[in-house]
C-alpha cells in the first residue's frame, strides 16, 4: 500500500482551458488510483470561457472525462493552500500570477488552443507521463 500524503498541487495556465484542466483531471484520477490522499486543481491568470472541447475529447478517449470542470480564475487563495504550483509553460509571470514566486517548476507544454485531436494527443500524453511522475514522487515520500 502506497504511503499517504495530503499534498495540494495547483496546475496554471493564462485560460486554464486545455492543459491545465487535463492536468487536474490526470493527477486527480491517477491520485485516487494509487489511494494517494493529494488533490490537484487548475486555474487561469486570465480565466476562459469554456474547456477546449478537443481536449475534453482527448481526456475521454482514456477514460478521463472533464465534463464536470471548468475554467476558474486564480485567485490568491488558490496559491495559498498549494503545496506545489507547475505552470503549463504558457509564459505566466509574476505580474499576471501572484503564485509565480512559488512556482517549483514549469512544464513548457504546447497550446492546445485551435487544435486538432491528432496535435492535442501529444499534448494529453505529455500531461499524463509527467503526472505520472509527480505521482511517482509523492509515493516514495
Amino acid at each position: 500500500m502506497p504511503r499517504r500524503r495530503n499534498m495540494r498541487i495547483l496546475f496554471v495556465c493564462v485560460h486554464n482551458a486545455g492543459r491545465s484542466q487535463m492536468a487536474e483531471a490526470l493527477f486527480n484520477h491517477e491520485a485516487k488510483e494509487r489511494g494517494l490522499e493529494a488533490r490537484a486543481e487548475s486555474a487561469g491568470t486570465e480565466g476562459g470561457k469554456s474547456l477546449n472541447p478537443v481536449a475534453a475529447e482527448a481526456m475521454a478517449e482514456i477514460g478521463i472525462p472533464m465534463n464536470h470542470q471548468s475554467p476558474k480564475l486564480l485567485t490568491q487563495a488558490m496559491a495559498d493552500r498549494a503545496d506545489r504550483i507547475i505552470t503549463m509553460g504558457c509564459g505566466v509571470d509574476a505580474e499576471s500570477c501572484p503564485a509565480k514566486f512559488l512556482v517549483t517548476e514549469d512544464w513548457g507544454l504546447d497550446d492546445p488552443a485551435g487544435q486538432g485531436i491528432e496535435s492535442v494527443r501529444p499534448i494529453r500524453d505529455e500531461i499524463r507521463k509527467r503526472v505520472h511522475q509527480l505521482l511517482d514522487g509523492l509515493s516514495r515520500g
